[in-house]
């Protein structure tokens, strides 16, 4: 049987690793220390040195094995990869410089540190060069997984329209299971394919590789059914839980003392000062250099707010942030001055918007002076994005535990955010981000939040207005 498109896939990855991880070693060795190559090196090393490559490159994929650099994931984050590749690389280093020990190779801890920059680098550059490719060849039909959706209301639809809006992670939405609505029922392009007690058949006939389980307040009981029921057929079920909701909803987490188990309430991980320390030097660090780099561009665009319109060049909003505590929030000015008089919430080709303000909203360039808030400690870089305080009276009352997500500061950027909920988009699910991005703290998180920001800094955003 010829080879599914995954095994090419982590085949093509292998060896893209590979070549990175010699280049970086035995390459960087080779062009920068080539006179002590030839002062240092006699015949017996160099008859030693296949040894040493063949032995590093054996470690470096147990390494790269063990640290899940080979899990089969489509939508994973090229952030997370990196840092692991980090990881990776790192006790790469260690174990090479043991290797050249025991096979007689001389490396120093100058050849050593130059090898795992360049063995890093290279490594993270070829894998999102792959990661490219293999969005492409997806996008012509490469690596498809034939998918099923269980639950055909919003969350379900809402799966749907997120998978096929990006049709590099290969996915081929073949319909949904509803236990409420006629079979034939359209939702989009999207038909309902029958009850969810006809899953075993429909998994069948439609030659379906994966089931995504999307039904709000599902019991465990009906999820074991629908697993046991395709029990027998090659297909993955992955389930979409209320998974939100068991991560940020539930108040409550299991621990033990002497092997009694004890409940207690769930805790914020910037609830510790050594966190909160943390998370503020990376605020202030940021916030400084970000201020100083791009003070060129900030006083350019005050200059032309106030030629662009009559009215300042600053426009400062109160906004609710941590603890519930109001502060004022900068921005630049891309309305008339009277916009608060006609409406309070912005909306597709807002008529209160200035020829300027159009542009820099739709490029986000009218936040960049909060970076003054993040200096001043009113905000922070990742957090919740503040709401003014009518607004924050609205859902408090409409959305369960809302006022949560001021457990901590608002942030210029957040999780929802770089997940694409801004502008007019859903209250209740960008609240969802927000709070598990408040009960899953780190600062690596954050630090992922901004790459991913960075990333997008030169994309028009759609829904910003």
């Amino acid at each position: 049987m010829w080879p599914s498109a995954r095994f090419w896939i982590i085949l093509s990855l292998l060896i893209s690793d590979v070549i990175g991880i010699n280049l970086g070693f035995v390459g960087s060795y080779a062009l920068l220390y080539r006179r002590e190559i030839a002062t240092t090196w006699q015949s017996s090393t160099l008859d030693r040195a296949p040894l040493f490559v063949l032995l590093l490159n054996l470690a470096c994929a147990a390494i790269f094995i063990s640290n899940r650099l080979y899990a089969f994931k489509r939508g994973a984050s090229r952030v997370d990869e990196a840092y692991k590749i980090f990881v990776a690389s790192t006790i790469a280093t260690l174990v090479a410089s043991v290797i050249a020990s025991l096979t007689g190779v001389p490396f120093t801890a100058t050849n050593l540190v130059t090898a795992w920059l360049a063995s890093t680098a290279l490594v993270v550059l070829l894998r999102n060069i792959h990661r490219t490719m293999v969005h492409l060849l997806r996008k012509r039909g490469f690596d498809r997984t034939r998918t099923l959706i269980v639950g055909s209301g919003p969350t379900g639809q809402m799966i749907a329209q997120t998978i096929m809006a990006a049709p590099h992670l290969g996915y081929d939405v073949q319909g949904f299971l509803s236990d409420t609505e006629p079979i034939g029922t359209l939702h989009g392009s999207v038909p309902v394919l029958g009850r969810s007690a006809d899953i075993r058949r429909v998994v069948r006939v439609c030659r379906i590789n994966e089931v995504l389980v999307c039904v709000s307040n599902i019991d465990s009981h009906d999820i074991l059914e629908l697993v046991a029921a395709c029990e027998a057929e090659p297909v993955a079920i992955k389930i979409y839980p209320d998974t939100f909701q068991i991560i940020t909803n539930n108040e409550v987490s299991i621990g033990d003392l002497g092997g009694l188990p004890l409940m207690s309430i769930k805790s914020s991980p910037l609830d510790l000062g050594w966190n909160r320390f943390l998370k503020r030097a990376l605020d202030v660090a940021g916030s400084l250099v970000g201020l100083i780099f791009l003070s060129p561009l900030l006083v350019l665009l005050a200059i032309l707010v106030k030629l662009d319109s009559h009215g300042p060049a600053f426009f400062v909003q109160e906004r609710v942030g941590v603890n519930g505590q109001p502060f004022p929030m900068i921005k630049f000015r891309s309305m008339r001055t009277d916009a608060e008089q006609l409406a309070r919430w912005t909306v597709p080709d807002d008529p209160r918007k200035t020829r300027l303000g159009n542009f820099i909203r739709r490029w986000s360039l009218d936040e960049l002076p909060q970076l003054i808030n993040v200096f001043l400690g009113d905000m922070s870089l990742v957090g919740p994005r503040p709401e003014q305080p009518i607004f924050v009276e609205q859902f408090r009352q409409q959305i369960p535990h809302y006022m949560r997500r001021h457990k901590e500061k608002a942030g210029m950027t957040g999780w929802a955010q770089v997940n694409g909920l801004r502008g007019d988009t859903s209250i209740e699910e960008r609240v969802r981000y927000d709070l598990y991005y408040v009960e899953n703290w780190s600062v690596l998180f954050d630090i992922k939040i901004i790459a991913r920001q960075l990333v997008t800094l030169f994309r028009k955003h759609n829904n910003a207005y």
